[in-house]
């Protein structure tokens, strides 16, 4: 804050003419008054007591007394202990507001030749079922986080991998062929992918049933799983995919293709999309490529089974495999093999994995094989590790009985959203199209909003009466508020009030006024720390504070009906900002806001 940056030389000069000692700026620790004490930005004094040689009271006096007679920017001050709380004077935070209005971009920083690539992956889909609950934290938080990362300045990639090859997907395609009878999801009027889901789901059923024989037929339960007829079918029809088999490829890449589709679908309404999508099915070769490369420069090693490991006991870990006796490859290949092609097709400087917190040992082990084989973004490759999300019980029932559809649940929040809105009164007057624009936008704005105001590295319950609440922190919440000022602007244009782009007038600033505006211009440093520590929860959680003190204002003061011209315009400008910060602040957590409400 431009504020705080100009408080910061006023006190080494301050130390320096009090007391002979030049500091470093960065000695220099302010931070936000707590609301308990009068002032806006306290300043510890403490590191400066032995330069003074006088207790911190005496110390933090002297300090407030220089300050409020060598910069008009301090007005008061007040001293608790060893913090000298300071009051800024109003001109200071209408120039402040000024400063914020004049640049529309307030907060964000652009792109230069020189900026960063930045790759995000997230989603990594199976395509034997469609995306669930856990898809979507994990969609909401890499899209989030592609937009914050964009906000800092970086050039932003993002990009998925879908895990297109496996027994899991030919699971889908044996139990299709036996007992699907031709179905497609245009003769079943079903989304492909939850098509393609409801045959690895009724492959399981045979499965357990055939398990179930085996055992009753004197076999024990883990030469069961083994000798069951489906995973033998299953398996030799991973061989023939491999080995190119021409019928085996072509249903491959039909049933592939309708979950494609729906998965298209799904990525639409969340609001979410990718600049490039790799497919393990390409991958992997390049991986197994790759890890043959460093075997032959002495990088792995092969042991007797012909398989091929690298030994990580040097930086505290274990051996790991990287290639099986027979040359298949691993999960850890095919992750090589991604990053191989990625580097290829980009200049990446920064790789960034949005995948939940149980692969936190796997990206720590891919970080090390990849500098070893010489990828520069390899050793600095960010594990965005986030927690598992989960409904509370009894909720929502799910396809499966435990899994929670993506689709169903976006259903759901905007059924919910539609019916809280009507009971609430927010519908009225509106089409039946605008109505149901406002139910999508708050149910998908309640739903992101939600997940993404907490902390990504904790678990979490979603609650979905709890997100579509008109109170509290929520996303309907901040989005009312934001129609609610887009309204009252609204009506100024209709009155003829031309608000002005700088304040004029020596005006005597409320307290909450004051504070609003410094809510505003902590905008830029809250969008830094976001990105700094890859975290939306931090965006989410200032906006909500923003608007919180935006409506507390609403209702203590007249804004339209203000009789002091400039008074009201500058009301109108400060409402004009919280609004536009509201919708910057919703932009990088991938939420709309809706003009009326």
């Amino acid at each position: 804050m431009k504020i705080e940056k100009k408080l910061q030389n006023i006190v080494v000069s301050a130390i320096h003419a009090l007391y002979g000692q030049n500091v470093a700026e960065d000695a220099v620790q302010l931070s936000k008054t707590k609301k308990d004490f009068k002032g806006h930005l306290t300043l510890v004094v403490f590191p400066f007591v032995k330069i003074s040689r006088k207790n911190p009271e005496q110390t933090a006096q002297e300090i407030g007394e220089y300050l409020c007679d060598n910069t008009i920017e301090v007005c008061d001050f007040n001293v608790i202990k060893g913090f000298l709380n300071i009051t800024i004077a109003p001109s200071s935070w209408l120039e402040l507001l000024d400063e914020v209005n004049a640049n529309p971009d307030y907060g964000f920083s652009s792109e230069t030749p020189e900026s960063p690539l930045v790759m995000i992956e997230y989603s990594s889909p199976n395509t034997n079922k469609p995306l669930h609950l856990g898809h979507i934290r994990n969609n909401l938080l890499g899209f989030s986080l592609s937009r914050i990362l964009k906000a800092n300045g970086n050039k932003v990639v993002k990009t998925n991998i879908v895990n297109d090859r496996g027994i899991h997907i030919c699971k889908s395609m044996l139990a299709w062929k036996k007992w699907g009878e031709g179905v497609t999801p245009e003769s079943s009027g079903k989304k492909g992918d939850h098509l393609v889901g409801d045959f690895y789901v009724l492959f399981d059923k045979h499965y357990k049933e055939q398990i179930k024989k085996l055992i009753g037929e004197g076999q024990t339960e883990e030469s069961a799983k083994k000798n069951a007829p489906l995973i033998l079918e299953a398996q030799d029809m991973l061989r023939k995919w491999e080995a190119g088999d021409e019928e085996v490829v072509s249903l491959w890449k039909t049933m592939n293709s309708w979950v494609y589709a729906g998965f298209a679908e799904t990525y639409k309404v969340l609001g979410v999309d990718f600049d490039k999508i790799y497919y393990e099915s390409e991958t992997y070769l390049t991986g197994r490529d790759v890890v043959l490369d460093g075997l032959e420069k002495g990088t792995f090693f092969r042991k007797e089974d012909g398989s091929v490991w690298a030994d990580l006991t040097s930086d505290g870990l274990d051996q790991k495999l990287l290639l099986r006796g027979d040359g298949t490859s691993v999960y850890m290949t095919q992750d090589i093999g991604t990053a191989k092609l990625r580097f290829d097709d980009y200049s990446i400087n920064k790789m960034v994995y949005v995948v939940g917190n149980e692969q936190n040992y796997h990206f720590q082990v891919l970080s090390l094989l990849l500098d070893s084989l010489g990828f520069e973004f390899g050793k600095g490759l960010v594990h965005f590790s986030y927690g598992m999300v989960e409904l509370p019980e009894g909720k929502m029932k799910s396809r499966e009985g435990t899994v929670v559809d993506a689709d169903d649940l976006v259903e759901e929040m905007v059924n919910t959203a539609r019916e809280t809105s009507k009971e609430l009164g927010k519908l009225d007057n509106c089409t039946e199209q605008e109505a149901e624009e406002i139910s999508r936008t708050v149910g998908l704005g309640a739903l992101k909003y939600f997940i993404l105001k907490v902390d990504p590295r904790k678990n979490m319950t979603f609650n979905p009466k709890e997100s579509i609440d008109f109170n509290g922190n929520t996303g309907p919440f901040i989005q009312y508020t934001y129609a609610r000022i887009r309204s009252v602007l609204r009506k100024a244009e209709e009155l003829g009030i031309q608000i002005p782009e700088t304040i004029s007038g020596d005006l005597n600033l409320a307290e909450k006024e004051e504070s609003l505006i410094q809510n505003l211009a902590e905008f830029a440093a809250i969008v830094k720390q976001a990105g700094d520590e890859y975290n939306p929860g931090l965006i989410a959680n200032y906006v909500y504070e923003l608007v919180k003190e935006y409506n507390q204002f609403y209702h203590d003061f007249s804004i339209l009906k203000e009789e002091n011209g400039d008074l009201r315009n500058f009301r109108l400008l400060l409402s004009k900002n919280v609004a536009s910060t509201v919708k910057k602040s919703f932009w990088m957590l991938g939420i709309d806001v809706p003009e009326r409400m």
